[in-house]
């Protein structure tokens, strides 16, 4: 029985991705982090229909990734716990 539900869910999943992949997201409008400048490297995220969100890097506008809303929520609700937290290189303090 939990074969199956994993077979359902993981099929879900997929269905869902292929359809954000699919969505048409030539004309989304791309925003970053404020006061960030336009020459400087940075991360952009765009909304999408029903919740998703396209990131991109600003210096790599032909790569993009694609997140359902309850990823980019996990996402999200991750990174504000620090789960996602860079430990400092040897040598490095930490500010």
């Amino acid at each position: 029985m939990a074969e199956e539900v994993d077979a359902a869910v993981k099929a879900r999943k997929e269905r869902e991705r292929d359809e954000l992949y699919a969505l048409d997201i030539s004309g989304v409008e791309w925003q970053s982090a404020p006061g960030t400048e336009g020459h400087e490297e940075r991360v952009e995220i765009a909304y999408l229909p029903g919740g998703a969100v396209a990131m991109r890097s600003s210096l790599d506008h032909a790569t993009v990734l694609r997140y359902t809303e309850a990823e980019w929520r996990a996402f999200v609700l991750g990174a504000r716990d620090g789960e996602f937290d860079l430990e400092p290189a040897p040598g490095e303090g930490r500010g």
